[in-house]
């Protein structure tokens, strides 16, 4: 146990401090901590299979539970955050923005990951995992840009907020079909997607009406009793039970952690209320779990894959920005955005970061990229994927703030 405690101290200071680093100059701090858990695995390949503190770290049985704990949270704040009068608000351009910004990418995505996938039984899920991974949008980076340009509230920024979010509940569906997908036992036969589809409606209706008609009155007794800490019981709790039922159905519990959150509104709490929930649930993901899981995503980075495969590296770089790029900004442009504005939009959305890790935690759980145990390309798989959402979220925000340095 006690060695136990000295490696959870090491990774906790270790990625807080690579987070703050990273935030010192200008970027997310996940980026931080998934560099410094790369750093860790660096030193524990320079120390050797000797016995040490961290030794044995990237296979240590804690870290699996911490992963699986920290997701569901972020799973959580992420629907908190992203209320539904935000969808139904958004603008017909940022609607055409989030979805050519998932399709176009996606489609790339896939197109390129069958190319250098060889064929194995887990081909066609491994595929969609890169799709989905190029598709989904992390915008904290590009926000803090935006936000410093005095560009978050004008129609540039609600446009790429807006269809940020809506790229990202597109992600998270798309993920969990695919692990359903892998968990079903890859049944693709028409009749199976029918049941598939039907259950997923059957789930999106039974935790809509749920949130729409009973959390309210649930989260009006709570108001009474003015206990914030009640409030965040029983969201948790919906969130389990919601997860729950999301197994039960034969689809991936991630979707009960981001439908309970969705609900959660400062109009059926009170403002109060809901601004005190999401500071816990910030300090919960920002400060202990959300660090300890970026780390452990790093620690599981191997920087020889780009070595074993440089132009490979390169190819996936090229496609996840420029699909974006491409994706999100001819919409942006068709929109009434003219071109530096649209190429800022597609630059905006280009960024990966923590969603995109979220989802190669999940993906990792569900045996789709299993890392050490196998051979040739897949075995690089995973380190490819998390080196592209580092560099994706390194570059969009240099290459906004040059796109809109004549607006400052």
């Amino acid at each position: 146990m006690l060695e136990v405690l000295a490696q959870l101290l090491c990774l906790l200071l270790v990625a807080r401090l690579c987070g703050v680093a990273a935030e010192r100059v200008g970027q997310a701090a996940p980026v931080g901590e998934l560099v410094g858990g790369i750093l860790i695995a660096l030193a524990v390949m320079a120390l050797g299979t000797g016995d040490g503190l961290l030794q044995d770290l990237r296979a240590a049985p804690y870290l699996e539970g911490i992963a699986q704990m920290a997701i569901f949270f972020l799973v959580l704040r992420a629907g908190v955050d992203m209320e539904p009068q935000e969808m139904i608000a958004a603008s017909g351009g940022a609607f055409a923005v989030a979805l050519g910004g998932v399709l176009f990418p996606f489609a790339l995505g896939c197109g390129l990951a069958w190319w250098f996938i060889p064929p194995s039984d887990m081909k066609t899920a491994q595929v969609l995992v890169v799709g989905i991974a190029m598709s989904v949008t992390a915008i904290p980076a590009t926000a803090r840009v935006l936000q410093e340009l005095g560009l978050l509230h004008s129609r540039l920024g609600v446009t790429v907020l807006a269809a940020a979010l809506i790229d990202d509940v597109l992600g998270l569906v798309m993920l969990a079909a695919v692990t359903t997908y892998v968990l079903s036992g890859g049944n693709t036969d028409l009749g199976g997607l029918a049941w598939l589809g039907a259950k997923a409606c059957i789930f999106f209706a039974v935790t809509g009406l749920l949130g729409a008609h009973v959390y309210p009155h649930l989260s009006e007794r709570l108001r009474e009793e003015k206990l914030v800490a009640l409030e965040l019981s029983a969201v948790v709790a919906v969130g389990l039970a919601y997860a729950l039922f999301a197994e039960a159905l034969g689809l991936h519990w991630i979707l009960g952690a981001f439908m309970a959150g969705l609900f959660v509104e400062s109009a059926k709490i009170g403002q109060r209320a809901y601004d005190d929930l999401k500071l816990i649930l910030a300090a919960i993901n920002s400060g202990v779990l959300g660090p300890l899981f970026f780390v452990s995503i790093g620690l599981q980075v191997d920087l020889a894959a780009v070595l074993d495969a440089p132009l490979l590296a390169a190819l996936i770089v090229f496609a996840a920005f420029f699909g974006k790029l491409i994706g999100a900004g001819l919409p942006a442009l068709w929109a009434g955005f003219d071109r530096r504005h649209a190429c800022a939009v597609g630059v905006s959305m280009s960024a990966r970061g923590a969603v995109e890790l979220i989802i190669l935690g999940v993906v990792v759980e569900a045996g789709i990229l299993v890392t050490g145990q196998q051979d040739g390309v897949v075995e690089n798989l995973f380190s490819l994927l998390v080196i592209m959402a580092v560099a994706t979220t390194l570059i969009a925000p240099l290459a906004l703030r040059w796109l809109l340095k004549a607006d400052d």
